[in-house]
């Protein structure tokens, strides 16, 4: 009875065994279904096309947190675009590239645009290091390919025309139009489109300003296009100048005349103000020696007080007689009327003179 008991209870341990087993590997196969079902579309997208993802692939990049959909598209469009791992596009390498960032899809696109457009130089690294620098790749490769206008000045800045002067003082406002292509190989470290618009507004300003006169300019308006472009403005940019055309010239104002007006103003009124300060000088002048004159009358005052005391003294210590004090008089009679007749103008009779000196 005892052995009948343990034989059953060996038999139940093995049922349950395998029922665990059963049950494991049904949970293994619906697991197996449900990656199955799931990667199965992206799957049959790659061996279709030769893109060569497996599935193990797919559910890896699902380990990775990358999107599976992302890379099989772009591995089939390199695929079918003639693009294979030889040129650097493998599943490995767009994974890294999509996990760094970057535009998995965005790059293959510019592959794409730039095999068929036969530009040797793009490769994958090129092109990846490209997009992860900021750069646009894909309409890189479009500007390399289809050249792109740019307004010299740029819209929106503000300013309809650029404003230079030639050397007779005349003031030109010019439009241009810079048509540039993108330089791949340095669309890394290379400057934009704001250094190429600035470096152009300088050399068109330079060019104007080298002329003799405005009549130049308008007459030869592509001698500003060839003096602009022989200074190779495109150095260390992301792009390459292909043409510099003048859309338009207008004549401004006359700045050398209105700088030549300014200049005679500002001289009018330097003049002016040291004519002025002549002018105070002088007057203080006059105030010094009005002074003077007041100052040396009132000597003369003090020193003709002086005369009566010493005629005084004179008398009193004998000097001087009665008689000599009215010659004294007689003669400063004399002298004073012939100060007056001399002011009016009346000559003197030598006569009269001869008279009165005897």
């Amino acid at each position: 009875m005892m052995q009948f008991i343990a034989q059953q209870g060996e038999n139940d341990f093995v049922q349950i065994i395998g029922f665990v087993l059963v049950l494991a590997a049904i949970v293994v196969a619906l697991v197996f279904l449900a990656i199955f079902f799931k990667f199965f579309r992206l799957w049959i997208q790659s061996k279709t096309t030769g893109a060569r993802i497996g599935i193990l692939d797919l559910l890896g990049m699902t380990f990775r947190k990358v999107r599976p959909e992302v890379i099989v598209r772009a591995k089939i469009m390199a695929v079918q675009a003639g693009i294979t791992e030889k040129d650097g596009v493998t599943t490995r390498a767009l994974e890294a590239h999509y996990l760094a960032g970057g535009d998995v899809n965005k790059v293959i696109r510019a592959m794409i645009a730039a095999r068929n457009a036969k530009m040797t130089e793009l490769d994958y690294r090129l092109a990846t290091a490209i997009d992860l620098a900021g750069r646009d790749v894909l309409e890189a490769v479009q500007t390399s390919v289809y050249p792109k206008v740019i307004d010299c000045p740029k819209k929106g800045s503000g300013k309809e025309s650029l404003e230079a002067v030639a050397r007779n003082g005349i003031q030109l406002k010019v439009q241009a139009r810079v048509t540039v292509r993108a330089n791949i190989l340095q669309l890394i470290g290379g400057a934009t489109e704001e250094t190429i618009i600035a470096r152009v507004g300088e050399g068109i300003v330079s060019a104007i300003g080298a002329a003799e006169s405005h009549y130049e300019v308008l007459e030869n308006p592509d001698r500003i296009s060839k003096t602009v472009l022989a200074r190779r403005l495109d150095r260390q940019t992301a792009f390459e100048i292909v043409s510099i055309d003048i859309a338009d010239i207008d004549v401004g104002q006359n700045i050398g005349a209105r700088i030549q007006a300014d200049q005679a103003e500002a001289d009018m009124r330097v003049a002016q103000a040291k004519a002025e300060g002549r002018r105070a000088m002088a007057v203080a002048a006059e105030q010094e020696n009005l002074a003077l004159i007041e100052e040396s009358r009132a000597k003369l005052v003090e020193a003709e007080a002086e005369v009566p005391r010493a005629i005084a003294e004179a008398f009193e210590t004998g000097k001087l007689g009665i008689m000599d004090y009215y010659r004294l008089k007689n003669i400063q009679a004399d002298t004073d009327m012939r100060t007056a007749i001399a002011r009016m103008g009346i000559p003197i009779p030598q006569q009269g003179r001869t008279q009165q000196a005897g």
